[in-house]
């Protein structure tokens, strides 16, 4: 099958994208608003994008109305009228249930936390909660906001937060900050309503460097 996307209804890119990009590893996105109210929010269109500077990325949808959602009101940079900061967390074997709960459509200003369970904490240098059901989470300043259609619905943006304070649980350590991927637990998306866990791993050693003639 070929597809010419333009002709595409937005719903069917969205079913192509969930479907043949997967995993998808899940950042849940902890922020605060100008009233101290607290939103926590899976996004599988997430990930890190740089180690120097540390930068991770997660992607919020506008409306239908193509306002922006809670999400990015308050993570958008403080010229914008947002927070400027928010941060990221892991979806867990443990945590995952609590998590898919805070992706209901509650009103602004209504504590996702509140609504799933699960427990806020304080950012250490940023004004947005970490939860403290996962077992690391990094605290992030926006650095920009990219808007692929302004206005428009459902349309795309990237959110690039420079990383500047991380937590992680002691025992998930090991020597020169690898993580135990074991202990980690972490819980991916799939298409559709489908999620899967990380435990079938295998080692495979990348090539050694090849020296020109």
């Amino acid at each position: 099958m070929e597809c010419d996307i333009e002709s595409l209804p937005v719903g069917l890119r969205y079913n192509l994208l969930l479907g043949a990009i997967v995993p998808r590893p899940i950042g849940v996105i902890g922020t605060m608003n100008q009233a101290g109210q607290h939103n926590l929010a899976p996004f599988s269109f997430f990930n890190a994008v740089s180690s120097q500077p540390m930068v991770l990325m997660f992607c919020p949808v506008t409306r239908a109305d193509g306002s922006d959602n809670d999400s990015l009101t308050n993570a958008k940079p403080v010229a914008e009228g947002g927070m400027g900061c928010f941060s990221v967390n892991l979806a867990t074997e443990s945590n995952i249930e609590r998590v898919v709960a805070c992706s209901a459509d509650l009103p602004y200003g209504e504590s996702e936390f509140e609504h799933s369970g699960l427990t806020p904490r304080l950012c250490t240098r940023i004004r947005a909660p970490y939860l403290a059901e996962s077992p690391i989470h990094f605290e992030c300043e926006t650095i920009e906001v990219k808007r692929f259609a302004p206005g428009m619905p459902f349309s795309g943006n990237a959110v690039f937060g420079r990383v500047v304070h991380v937590r992680v649980d002691d025992e998930l350590m090991h020597p020169r900050f690898h993580i135990d991927p074991a202990k980690l637990g972490v819980v991916a998306r799939m298409g559709g309503e489908e999620y899967t866990r990380t435990r079938d791993r295998f080692v495979m050693s990348r090539p050694a460097r090849v020296s020109k003639a």
